[in-house]
């Protein structure tokens, strides 16, 4: 088939090389606008658009698709499908009504649940047991469309945002493979609306610790916020980022450190107890929790902050 594939991130990468790979002729490929990032803030473009460059495929970056020459270079594409996943784009009703078969997208988590931005962040702060992958066929609504596929996940307990998405990443396209290969052999089902729970995106305040929290659900945050934004503390003028940590039962004053020493390090919670296993103070590298203590020069007794500070 002729397909356009519209997406973003390194997500969405590895499901245009599995389309490509499977002998589909993808035509043209949509991304968001390059952007600063790195130390230096160079404008960089997205892993899809390098992606595409490297398989020779014609790019677009439009900032919006209601720009009527990214329309036209659709229209003229004489497209078949579109394939669309983290593009972080609207697709309004006359761009999904180009292509012959419409548009499907790939979406990170079982439909109707966490429909939105952020659906493997979501199902980690949740606690939930398993996520998945949801082959859609869109229309104008946010994740609203029937499913054509949907494959399940378990969500391990050491399970982060970033080990989970390079799974679904995978299972994703070749979900998506399986679709474009056999369309009508997959039925749309429509989605039950009062079964639907949103993932809206991360704001950064969600990153602040609040060690008055149960330990569990402090643990979920760390997993969820890694690799970004990552959970924050601070200890006195200290920045600090958790990437990992245990929860445990030991009890005492939220934030409290009760283990210090050349093994560990403990701060109790509202319940329970966290052992943090790797952390990073602003502008160093990651550390082990006895290592970071060694450098803060902590104490049986410091108390960690939930606030975050200007600069973190």
């Amino acid at each position: 088939m002729r397909v356009a594939f519209a997406g973003t991130p390194q997500f969405a990468a590895t499901a245009l090389e599995a389309i490509c790979a499977s002998g589909h002729e993808v035509v043209l490929v949509l991304t968001q606008p390059d952007r600063p990032a790195g130390r230096g803030m160079r404008l960089t473009s997205s892993a899809v658009a390098e992606t595409a460059a490297r398989l020779s495929i014609p790019v677009l970056k439009p900032s919006t698709l209601r720009d009527q020459a990214a329309q036209q270079a659709l229209r003229e594409a004489d497209l078949d499908i579109a394939v669309v996943a983290a593009y972080g784009l609207l697709l309004p009703q006359a761009v999904l009504d180009i292509p012959r078969h419409g548009c499907i997208n790939i979406h990170a988590s079982l439909l109707p649940r966490w429909r939105g931005a952020a659906p493997i962040q979501r199902a980690i702060l949740a606690g939930d047991a398993q996520t998945g992958v949801s082959i859609m066929k869109m229309e104008a609504g946010l994740d609203t469309g029937p499913v054509l596929l949907a494959e399940a996940v378990p969500i391990g307990i050491t399970d982060t945002t970033g080990s989970l998405t390079e799974v679904l990443a995978q299972l994703g396209a070749r979900s998506t493979v399986s679709v474009l290969g056999a369309l009508d052999s997959f039925p749309p089902l429509a989605q039950d609306f009062a079964l639907a729970t949103y993932a809206p995106k991360v704001a950064r305040s969600e990153a602040a610790i609040d060690w008055a929290q149960p330990a569990e659900n402090i643990e979920r945050q760390i997993r969820a916020f890694n690799p970004a934004p990552g959970a924050q503390t601070r200890v006195g003028a200290d920045a600090i980022k958790v990437w990992e940590a245990t929860a445990g039962r030991v009890s005492g004053p939220p934030g409290e450190v009760l283990v210090c020493d050349a093994y560990s390090l403990v701060v109790a919670c509202g319940r329970g107890s966290l052992e943090i296993r790797r952390a990073q103070r602003a502008g160093g590298k990651p550390l082990s929790g006895a290592e970071l203590a060694r450098g803060l020069r902590l104490a049986l007794g410091t108390v960690f902050d939930a606030a975050i500070p200007a600069s973190g």
